[in-house]
């Protein structure tokens, strides 16, 4: 009987399912797309006052928030590549502020711990783009296998 209720317990959803694989909530998503129109205001106005940060143009392109909206990875780039590393000591030393001040402007419970990070789905895409034109340019052309009549 025990060895029963021990197997019906290691089956069930809850239990097999790792934490990482749960979809965003609503208010996730929201909170999350509420802190990148934010930063990125922030950002754009020139509004985090540190050297580093001058003429550099960030872009903000998602913020992940836990469930518990505690924690935030703010995924971001330079304009025409990945963070440098000044770049991102910069935005590491505002964090605090910047995750004080988004607590303020959205009415948030706990100023959440952000996280900055480079963005991969830029290099993602580049490196798939790279490989289909390569695949396209190994590709024997098409119209020596046709028929005269244009049927294959």
């Amino acid at each position: 009987m025990l060895e029963n209720t021990i197997a019906k317990a290691s089956t069930t959803p809850f239990m097999t399912r790792r934490r990482g694989e749960q979809p965003l909530s609503q208010r996730q998503l929201r909170v999350g797309e509420q802190m990148r129109h934010l930063l990125a205001g922030y950002l754009l106005r020139n509004e985090i006052h540190d050297p580093r940060l001058e003429g550099v143009s960030v872009t903000v392109t998602e913020v992940r928030i836990s469930r518990d909206l505690r924690n935030a990875t703010v995924y971001a780039n330079e304009l025409g590549g990945e963070l440098s590393a000044p770049v991102r000591a910069a935005l590491r030393a505002a964090a605090p502020r910047l995750a004080g001040r988004l607590a303020r402007e959205m009415h948030l419970k706990y100023a959440p711990r952000l996280a900055f990070t480079a963005d991969p789905s830029f290099a993602e895409a580049e490196k798939i783009e790279r490989l289909l034109r390569e695949g396209l340019a190994s590709m024997p052309a098409r119209r020596d296998e046709e028929d005269p009549d244009g049927t294959a």
